[in-house]
């Protein structure tokens, strides 16, 4: 009877293997569609106002000008496209958005609160109404291409580079290898295999997970003005994980990370926190905060 007990709990445990061994390789080959959710934001193109190709790939996004400076204009293919650099010295900002993020709602948003600045937000692959498929080499090569083609407009501006949620990590990327005159991370993780570790802990994330995010390792890179702003009751992006990477970033060369926390904001709401507002413009902008 011993023996009879014994082979069967080995049988149940070689099922139980042989069906974590096969839920980890419908993970593994879904895992993009478990982490992007770009069917909340699809948009027809006709609503965006520039486009971007990349690599045979047309993507597309909004723009946003003080009156007096650049209008949008049609590029020769007839696709919008970006505005002409009619004011080199402008400075500009560029929103990288997070996960399922309409980031079309966050131009006016930055408008509003940096009224000096042309404002750029891109949809990643997939999302808005950029074509393609987003991976999260292609979403870091697409950022840097915007940042350039920016750049390139406003040669003698300051470039601020906004990222939130999933687009800090992507933000990280940019600012590693463009040194952007100021960084602003809005939820920010230390690294993706952390954050999904945190919500999928029962599964090997270390081996399975394709698109990493490392931003600890990445803003080790950048020497600008990073600020952070922390939600204090976020349950995507835990705050341990925003706590995680101001400590990595605690020995980097550059300015000390400026960190803000709204304890009473959550991952969702965290741009409607009082006083946020006037925190990016003073950190930008150099415009002392009211309180």
């Amino acid at each position: 009877m011993t023996n009879l007990f014994a082979k069967v709990a080995l049988w149940g445990l070689a099922v139980i293997a042989v069906l974590y061994a096969a839920l980890c390789v419908v993970m593994f080959f879904q895992q993009r569609r478990l982490m992007y959710f770009p069917q909340m934001t699809r948009v027809e193109a006709a609503h965006t106002n520039f486009s971007l190709q990349q690599a045979g790939v047309t993507l597309r996004g909004w723009q946003s000008h003080p009156q007096a400076g650049p209008t949008a204009r049609t590029d020769t293919a007839g696709a919008p496209g970006l505005a002409a650099a009619t004011a080199p010295a402008r400075d500009a900002v560029i929103y990288l958005g997070g996960n399922a993020e309409r980031v079309e709602q966050a131009v006016p948003l930055l408008r509003q609160w940096l009224p000096a600045h042309s404002v750029y937000a891109l949809a990643y692959r997939g999302y808005g109404a950029s074509d393609g498929m987003p991976t999260g080499a292609d979403l870091e090569r697409d950022a840097m291409a915007l940042f350039d083609a920016v750049q390139q407009r406003h040669p003698q501006g300051r470039i601020t580079v906004v990222g939130r949620s999933l687009g800090t990590g992507v933000a990280a990327a940019v600012a590693a290898q463009r040194q952007p005159a100021h960084l602003v991370l809005i939820t920010p993780f230390d690294s993706m295999t952390a954050t999904v570790r945190d919500h999928y802990g029962w599964l090997p994330v270390g081996l399975l997970l394709r698109d990493r995010y490392p931003s600890d390792e990445r803003l080790q890179h950048y020497g600008g003005p990073l600020l952070v702003l922390r939600a204090g009751r976020d349950a995507l992006v835990l705050p341990a994980r925003t706590d995680a990477l101001e400590r990595a970033l605690a020995n980097r060369q550059g300015p000390a990370v400026e960190v803000e926390n709204f304890a009473a904001a959550d991952h969702i709401d965290i741009l409607e926190a009082p006083g946020l507002a006037a925190r990016l413009r003073s950190f930008v902008e150099g415009v002392p905060a009211q309180h």
